[in-house]
């Protein structure tokens, strides 16, 4: 097999300096990860898929290697002049958590500029997830009080752990990576900058999708996590959900093979 050529930048955006990288020929597929670690996310993605796409990862603002300026911006904007700057008309978006609601957002705003959505554990604009569990106010009191190594645990706990899975029976490696990227973005001090979801909110807009969709989530995600993929499934006329056994919210990172697999298999039955 070839060695990979990656190009690697920082692009302009919206006042923004967003790092990302870019490899592989075909029709483009772009990866947003979740909003609790970074780009880092794909690692097990990113080379595979590039034997297929032309494929393109960055770090959203305030993550990772980017920038986060003050003052009030939407994800799926960001997205938008990205693909823009990368002379990108149409693509395969895939999105984990917060990128997912960003990806579902654009597919809205730009739904010429959308040829398939994969949403990986998905957030939804507008969607009321009531009452936060136990762990999730532990970890806010956490972060509050400046405790970040704590609140690192308790994220891993709530989100990686899962509903019923002890830290011994998860992936350790992919545990200790999303440690490691939930630590540098918790160490982060960036000025006060709100990011704005689509209006009117995506949740109340999912029959207006017509891009083909793959919802997947990881059967030990939070409940409502798996009632944003039941939604999409049911109101978006081209989506299908699956679920990934014995995994979290980054169900990526847990079973690589097994998740490339799939997302390869549903691009593979698209037309571009």
């Amino acid at each position: 097999m070839t060695e990979t050529t990656i190009e690697r930048g920082f692009a302009d955006i919206h006042g923004a300096q967003l790092y990302y990288e870019a490899a592989g020929a075909g029709h483009p597929l772009v990866l947003l990860h979740g909003h609790l670690i970074d780009s880092g996310q794909w690692d097990d993605q990113f080379r595979t898929f590039a034997q297929h796409h032309r494929v393109v990862r960055y770090d959203a603002r305030g993550f990772g290697q980017s920038s986060k300026p003050p003052g009030s911006f939407a994800h799926y904007q960001d997205l938008h002049a990205m693909l823009g700057f990368l002379g990108i008309e149409r693509a395969y978006l895939m999105g984990c958590s917060g990128g997912g609601a960003a990806i579902v957002d654009f597919a809205l705003a730009y739904p010429k500029q959308t040829s398939a959505l994969i949403l990986v554990g998905a957030g939804l604009g507008g969607f009321q997830f009531g009452e936060p569990p136990p762990l999730a106010l532990e970890l806010r009191a956490a972060h509050e009080r400046g405790d970040s190594e704590r609140a690192v645990e308790l994220s891993i706990q709530l989100w990686t752990d899962g509903q019923n899975r002890s830290p011994d029976q998860v992936n350790p490696a992919a545990r200790e990576r999303i440690r490691a990227m939930s630590t540098r973005l918790f160490a982060r001090e960036d000025p006060e900058a709100s990011p704005t979801m689509l209006q009117p909110p995506a949740v109340g807009r999912l029959a207006e999708i017509g891009a083909p969709t793959l919802a997947i989530v990881g059967d030990q995600d939070l409940q409502r996590i798996q009632e944003i993929a039941d939604l999409v499934a049911a109101q978006v006329q081209t989506a299908r959900k699956l679920v990934i056994p014995d995994a979290g919210h980054h169900p990526n990172m847990e079973h690589p093979a097994l998740f490339n697999q799939v997302v390869l298999d549903f691009l593979r039955g698209l037309a571009n």
